[in-house]
């Protein structure tokens, strides 16, 4: 099936299964949950972090969040609200994120994030393949 002949009930139906995905990566995140995290992810996935890193698969991936995630989230939470899905194919599809880092209190923490994030539908489940995190900078 094409995209451009996806319905609109399809449509609304797989974006809402990968506005899901965002919100458990925030859940995962919030409450530094690091398999929940992982298990977003597929198996070859690749990552860049918003400061450049690059991870090259799930083991690399879980590497890094092992070590960063524990302790993350003391004096901080965080949120993002997906901003844009674009469908390459039914099964493949782009998707534009909003992120932003927040004291408890809910005040800004820094730089807002713009991630985007390739996933891709398999065995009925929208999975991580190809994502980049931005910090938006100021101006």
């Amino acid at each position: 099936m094409s995209t451009k002949h996806m319905d609109k009930q399809t449509r609304d139906a797989e974006v809402e299964a990968i506005t899901q995905v965002v919100a458990t990566l925030e859940h995962s995140q919030r409450n530094e949950l690091p398999e929940e995290f992982l298990g977003l992810f597929r198996e070859d996935a690749i990552w860049t972090t918003a400061h450049g890193k690059f991870l090259a698969n799930r083991d690399e991936i879980s590497a890094f969040t092992r070590q960063v995630l524990p302790g993350a989230m003391k004096d901080s939470t965080v949120t993002y609200e997906v901003a844009q899905v674009v469908f390459i194919r039914p099964d493949v599809a782009a998707v534009k994120v909003r992120g932003q880092y927040t004291t408890l209190d809910g005040a800004p923490l820094g730089n807002p994030t713009s991630p985007l994030y390739v996933m891709a539908k398999e065995d009925g489940q929208w999975k991580l393949v190809a994502n980049q995190n931005t910090e938006v900078l100021p101006g």
